[in-house]
């Protein structure tokens, strides 16, 4: 019964719900109620607000508001004591070890790879690091169309770096080009921003003026590390900058992929089926859902003349769509006549 009580009415006798701040007025203006009008607020019972009248234990007598409030304060006084020497232990404690000779290096005094252990933590460390950039952010943002509010989030931060002269260069997927909230942010971002895009790209990126870089630890990335050696950081805009130059300018069009019928997320797919990649892995790697991804095989196996995933993978092979982009022509599975061009 207690629990169930707490669980409904989860307060102390300082803030009392508006169920139970109207049972307990009734009882103190008239002295008494009835056991029944509590039932629905057993916080009144379990907090010893209520208790039953020894002259009849149909009725609840109510404890006096001098008394609530005084075991309400001394609750407080004993709360702000316990507080005060944990605290003095804890400064006890640190000035020993303080006192041990070793000096420990603070975050941003030469710590090559810090963990960033909870999404306040990682935020704090980003806010830290968009304060002292100077000069450049790169980023390389996975996964498809961006979301309104983590576009809105990060908004004023960027606004603010674009206001001290930083320039910014983002990398996302082709899928990214068909959300509207990445046109619009760019386009407030004017000329300090600029955005290209691929198939796919690599895990999420963010490096502030080549000195330090934040990537995810986990899967949820709900962990990160934030990494200061240089010959880290120098690997990373490397790999940044070969991807740049492989991407495509958002504002320009996708290449053809000179196959009648077959559009350029297609041919993305192609590539990853003919690499032996299932649906789901093929659809996240490409910033898609897998609904869509199945959509996309379906309308791809009807295009090429495929009535099952191995005439599929064949036919990708015979068109080119297994590797880089070239024309050739489309031959029927069906005729071994002719050779294939992938025998040539």
């Amino acid at each position: 019964m207690a629990g169930h009580g707490t669980d409904r009415h989860p307060h102390g006798a300082d803030r009392l719900c508006e169920a139970g701040d109207r049972v307990y007025s009734r009882a103190v203006r008239r002295g008494r109620v009835p056991r029944a009008d509590a039932e629905a607020v057993p916080c009144l019972l379990e907090l010893a607000l209520l208790h039953p009248d020894p002259d009849d234990m149909g009725w609840l007598v109510p404890t006096s508001p001098q008394e609530v409030m005084t075991r309400l304060l001394r609750g407080m006084h004993e709360e702000i004591s316990a507080s005060q020497a944990r605290v003095g232990d804890a400064v006890a404690a640190f000035e020993w070890y303080a006192g041990l000779g070793g000096r420990v290096q603070a975050p941003g005094e030469g710590v090559a790879i810090r963990v960033l252990d909870g999404l306040p933590r990682i935020r704090a460390a980003m806010d830290e690091a968009t304060e002292a950039c100077a000069t450049e952010v790169l980023t390389v943002q996975p996964g498809g169309i961006r979301r309104e509010d983590e576009l809105s989030e990060g908004l004023h931060r960027a606004l603010e770096m674009r206001r001290r002269g930083v320039r910014m260069r983002d990398l996302y997927t082709h899928v990214a080009r068909h959300g509207q909230g990445l046109h619009n942010y760019m386009e407030l971002m004017g000329d300090a921003a600029e955005a290209r895009t691929l198939d796919e790209v690599v895990e999420r990126l963010i490096l502030f003026d080549r000195k330090v870089a934040f990537i995810p630890a986990n899967a949820d990335r709900t962990i990160a590390l934030e990494l200061r050696h240089p010959a880290l950081v120098d690997y990373l805009v490397t790999v940044f900058e070969r991807l740049w130059r492989l991407a495509i300018p958002l504002a320009a069009p996708l290449p053809e992929t000179g196959i009648d019928g077959i559009t350029h997320r297609e041919r993305s797919i192609a590539a990853l089926l003919a690499e032996g990649h299932q649906d789901a892995v093929v659809a996240e790697r490409l910033g898609i859902s897998v609904r869509t991804c199945r959509a996309h095989i379906a309308r791809l196996s009807e295009t090429l003349g495929a009535a099952s995933r191995t005439q599929l993978g064949v036919r990708i092979a015979q068109v080119g769509l297994d590797g880089p982009q070239r024309a050739v022509e489309l031959l029927p599975l069906s005729d071994p006549g002719r050779e294939s061009p992938t025998a040539r």
